[in-house]
């Protein structure tokens, strides 16, 4: 299964955060997480060249999934 070259950051949050009572809420707890582990924000720091973006390129988005143990095909059925 291939990523598309890019992910929303809203659409990623609001898939791993379901139980989100809006995107604002998914958004603020995936900041959370990746600020709360110095690994895998040292991981994103590495492949982010554009902090300011709206959406995760693929790199980032595996390094992602990684973290929260979420396969390729999971993903995909979220």
């Amino acid at each position: 299964m291939i990523f598309r070259r890019t992910v929303l950051k809203q659409d990623l949050a609001i898939k791993l955060y379901p139980q989100s009572s809006n995107i604002n809420a998914a958004m603020q707890l995936l900041r959370k997480e990746i600020k709360l582990s110095p690994e895998f924000n040292n991981k994103l720091e590495l492949l982010t060249r554009n902090k300011r973006a709206h959406y995760y390129t693929h790199k980032e988005l595996e390094v992602i999934l990684e973290h929260f143990c979420i396969s390729q095909e999971e993903f995909e059925l979220l």
